[in-house]
């Protein structure tokens, strides 16, 4: 805290340095919570055969699309899983990076923060894929890797829109 004189004292900035840490473990529980949900809808539980019965319904009650229709459907709406999940999961991994690695200036976003970010969602959805290819109702592919990294980097292409700036400026 500033003294009268608006000098920092040495126990302020002891503090500052000490809340550093708790501020980036804290950062880092919403990503690791999404890394549990995407593992989880890696599972079996999740495959085409079984998110077919529960989005039916719900997508027949919004939109009144008939099962036929539906088949089409199914695959779009999974598609756009993917994409949001990895979109999501690419934020709050810039998010943690950004609160763990600061930097000098204040700065809003960093090719370092959005590279990191970036790279480790690819790595996941990779991670992801491989994994469900040992799964006997899932298939991995090649595409979802690249509709998973593709949003990833969607996600740092917004976030660099939206906060590519110095503060004050």
């Amino acid at each position: 805290m500033p003294s009268p004189t608006g000098d920092l004292s040495q126990s302020s900035l002891e503090h500052n340095r000490s809340a550093r840490p708790r501020k980036a473990w804290k950062a880092w529980i919403p990503a690791i919570v999404w890394l549990g949900v995407i593992a989880i809808e890696s599972t079996g539980t999740f495959s085409a055969a079984n998110t077919r019965g529960w989005l039916y319904p719900i997508f027949h009650f919004l939109t009144g699309v008939d099962p036929v229709r539906f088949v089409a459907w199914h695959n779009v709406l999974r598609k756009l899983g993917h994409f949001v999940g990895y979109f999501t999961l690419s934020v709050l991994l810039f998010r943690a990076w950004r609160a763990s690695l600061p930097v000098p200036q204040l700065r809003l976003w960093t090719a370092r923060w959005a590279g990191i970010a970036w790279a480790m969602s690819a790595l996941v959805a990779s991670l992801d894929e491989w994994h469900q290819t040992y799964i006997p109702s899932r298939t991995g592919t090649v595409h979802d890797v690249i509709l998973d990294s593709a949003a990833a980097l969607a996600a740092q292409m917004v976030i660099r829109a939206i906060r590519g700036r110095r503060v004050g400026s």
